[in-house]
């Protein structure tokens, strides 16, 4: 007898044909699945009973041989209205534990992986901003000649040899391969061999890794699909467009079945996964959480739709000069992709496992502008109070913050204003350093926060900060004095702070600091 659970749940929406593919693609087992449904039973407003507590048992369950067989009931029912109830003899009861109260847990970064213009690994990303490189150039993936902007961060070269199955690689969007493998990078890094992994508790690791575009690609090429016949679209089209996939596959990859789920909150995606990963571990729900963001926006619909918002450099002649944070002389910023993904462990995990300690992370916040889908608060308030929660939930004195790791895009509204923020929250601390990644790598959207973060924690490991590039002429009102020059400046980090901002008015602070 075969049966897929996954195709249980998903028969009405394939046809046969395609519950082979879906078979095969993701090898799901061909043992007898058993479903068992509860008895305990709930009547809705309309007095229709239908059955709950659905779980999965070795005993008192029917069994289901062969999802085909079982689709043409679904369809029926889903076709007619009607609500079929199954019912089954009672279950053993599951006592339910009461979570035992916990001291304050500590949260440290233990790995960490990338995918960026400038390097797939953490050191050789931060040795080339350490030296001033550029990722920004023409962009190769298609034909661009004819929009306004040629130029973007892409990411010219990359393999996933080694890190996922090439059937996989060949069906996925670019944002899940990049994720994936910063993923199961960070695990490396991290020291979780495949004899440690086995030792895990694994209904305590976790995985948070969000998008601000998705799988835009699979997505486009569907629509295309479709202008000639939906029957030529590929059935994975929606699940593999879907900002969540990537989590649910690297997870599914793991068999990580604690905490897994995606954020999007634009380009603040990354840090509002990275903090609400280390909440789970700090409630004692997780002990290691995988966190971050991807995004792999470079392609025509990606490239058009920000044309269309007039957000973008036009320095196509000078690619390498065109990010320009706090420069009077920028004309917008420039697209990235990649993706960042952090380790995040509770400290006695990672001691009693012998981790190597990167840094510490002490918390962080999120606002909202509540002003306008585009533009920051004229007063910078969101960002202010922002940085001020961020600073009170992790019990940081602001004088103990002397990097700051800025959002800083290279437009003149949002460079201005989070830099008048930080000055109005820091501008009396001389030790204070600020820079901005960006004016190398570009923007990568929804994995921007990530990937800055461990430029941050290259930072406090290296005791060097990156340069800002191409910053000639600055803004009025901008005090050179606390950004960070043209050539990399050494600081023994006390606190830093990493900041991301999005469309919508979302705002997000990160702390860091060394392991002490």
């Amino acid at each position: 007898m075969a049966s897929s659970t996954w195709v249980i749940g998903s028969s009405c929406m394939l046809n046969s044909g395609d519950h082979e593919i879906v078979d095969s693609f993701f090898r799901i087992s061909k043992s007898r699945t058993r479903v068992l449904f509860k008895s305990k039973s709930k009547s809705n407003n309309n007095g229709v009973t239908f059955s709950t507590n659905h779980q999965f048992s070795s005993s008192n369950s029917f069994f289901v041989d062969n999802a085909s067989a079982a689709a043409p009931s679904l369809i029926s029912s889903a076709q007619t209205g009607e609500v079929m109830a199954i019912a089954s003899q009672p279950a053993m009861e599951v006592a339910i534990k009461k979570k035992p109260p916990t001291k304050e847990r500590r949260v440290v970064v233990t790995g960490m992986g990338v995918s960026t213009p400038v390097g797939h690994d953490p050191d050789t990303f931060y040795d080339n901003l350490l030296q001033g490189v550029s990722g920004i150039s023409e962009i190769e993936a298609f034909d661009c000649s004819q929009y306004p902007t040629r130029i973007a961060g892409e990411i010219k070269s990359f393999s996933t040899d080694g890190w996922i199955a090439p059937k996989l690689s060949k069906r996925m969007d670019k944002f899940m391969l990049y994720m994936l493998t910063a993923g199961k990078k960070a695990l490396s890094d991290g020291g979780i061999t495949e004899d440690m992994m086995n030792e895990l508790d694994k209904r305590r690791c976790g995985v948070l890794i969000g998008s601000a575009m998705g799988g835009m690609k699979v997505f486009h090429d569907a629509i295309e699909a479709l202008r000639i016949s939906y029957r030529k679209m590929n059935p994975f089209c929606v699940p593999f467009a879907t900002t969540n996939m990537g989590s649910a596959m690297l997870a599914m990859d793991l068999g990580w079945m604690g905490p897994n789920y995606s954020i999007s909150t634009a380009c603040a995606t990354s840090n509002f996964c990275i903090l609400n990963a280390a909440n789970h571990i700090i409630r004692g729900e997780a002990d290691l959480m995988l966190c971050g963001g991807s995004d792999a926006a470079i392609i025509p619909i990606g490239l058009g739709g920000f044309v269309a918002c007039r957000a973008l450099s036009q320095r196509n002649t000078d690619p390498a000069r065109a990010s320009r944070p706090w420069d009077s002389n920028r004309d917008g910023f420039v697209m990235g992709e990649g993706a960042g993904v952090l380790l995040l462990e509770e400290l006695e995990h990672a001691k009693q496992r012998g981790a190597t300690i990167y840094a510490e992370f002490l918390g962080g916040s999120f606002t909202c502008d509540a002003y306008h889908m585009t533009e920051p608060h004229p007063k910078g308030t969101g960002v202010i109070l922002c940085v001020e929660n961020a600073l009170a939930q992790s019990g940081v004195s602001k004088e103990d913050v002397n990097y700051i790791n800025a959002h800083a895009t290279s437009t003149p509204a949002g460079d201005l204003k989070e830099y008048q923020a930080l000055v109005h929250c820091f501008g009396q601390n001389p030790e204070l350093r600020v820079n901005s990644t960006k004016s190398m790598i570009g923007h990568l959207l929804g994995a921007a926060g990530a990937v800055e973060a461990v430029a941050t924690i290259q930072a406090i490991r290296t005791g060097w900060v990156h340069p800002n590039i191409n910053l000639e002429t600055p803004d009025e009102g901008v005090d050179t004095s606390i950004l960070v020059g043209p050539k990399k400046e050494r600081l023994d980090i006390k606190v830093a702070l990493s900041n991301s901002f999005g469309f919508g008015g979302h705002n997000s602070s990160i702390l860091f600091a060394p392991y002490k």
